[in-house]
């Protein structure tokens, strides 16, 4: 059966949560886990101190990462490692609200949406992960280059044709920030990209203000798989917070949803 949805790809959190339960049991294991074997091994060679350098880390961080490396092992059970939807728990994370969806909500998720990540690559939702930091703008020298995007050089780009080989609408949603995004070579996708702007408006002026652009990446997110939308005209509806598509500054290739800037919570 030739499948219709579009693919939506999204950034990683530094933040994580490896302590509360998934609330399903349902997973699967990276399809990249080999590379990410050959990152460990580089990044294990590493001190703490190389390591705070390299990633302009405090002191806590580095040692607690350092040891995350060498605490890594295979293989990957619900023990020692969790769904990586539900272990992210930063800013884009917290417009995903996991805690009320359903086993068919994760996996719609599952046939969707697409984690690019610095140490394991391409994640599916229920890809299970281990503690881990590793930006994708990290200068981490490896066997093939000086940097992570040259050590996954087309392999994400690859896996994402792969996908869209099964595809009767080739459309991929971007909702990942540019660090992210770089790991992907757009020229050489098979399919439509939708790169996706969230703006503030305050005094006429509409301006994308960073914390409120992740967390209107994972609502979008959030809209997509519980409304099961598989049309590129379907993102328009989306109306979480009170962001409306802006027509005017939209064009085939580029949506851009606005709305009032949110007044300052006072304490």
């Amino acid at each position: 059966m030739v499948q219709k949805y579009m693919l939506i790809t999204l950034s990683p959190s530094k933040g994580q949560d490896f302590e509360l339960a998934a609330p399903t049991n349902a997973f699967t294991i990276p399809q990249q886990l080999k590379d990410s074997e050959k990152l460990i091994k580089q990044l294990r060679k590493l001190s703490v101190e190389e390591i705070k350098k390299m990633m302009s880390l405090s002191d806590n961080l580095a040692e607690l990462n350092f040891q995350r490396y060498k605490d890594f092992g295979l293989p990957f059970n619900q023990q020692n490692a969790k769904q990586a939807i539900f272990a992210f728990k930063g800013d884009v994370y917290s417009g995903i609200n996991t805690s009320s969806m359903a086993q068919q909500d994760f996996e719609y998720a599952q046939n969707h949406v697409r984690i690019l990540s610095g140490l394991y690559g391409y994640l599916r939702p229920l890809d299970l992960i281990q503690p881990y930091r590793l930006e994708m703008k990290t200068k981490l020298e490896n066997s093939k280059g000086a940097d992570l995007y040259q050590f996954w050089g087309e392999s994400i780009t690859n896996l994402l044709n792969d996908e869209f080989k099964t595809h009767s609408q080739k459309v991929l949603v971007n909702l990942a920030s540019n660090e992210y995004w770089k790991s992907v070579q757009p020229k050489k996708l098979n399919a439509k990209v939708i790169n996706v702007a969230f703006k503030e408006v305050k005094d006429g002026k509409a301006r994308i203000i960073a914390i409120f652009a992740k967390k209107a990446r994972g609502m979008m997110t959030d809209f997509i798989v519980r409304n099961r939308v598989e049309t590129v005209d379907g993102l328009k509806d989306f109306n979480y917070e009170n962001y409306k598509f802006d027509a005017s500054t939209s064009n085939e290739n580029s949506f851009v949803f606005t709305r009032p800037q949110p007044k300052p919570v006072k304490n």
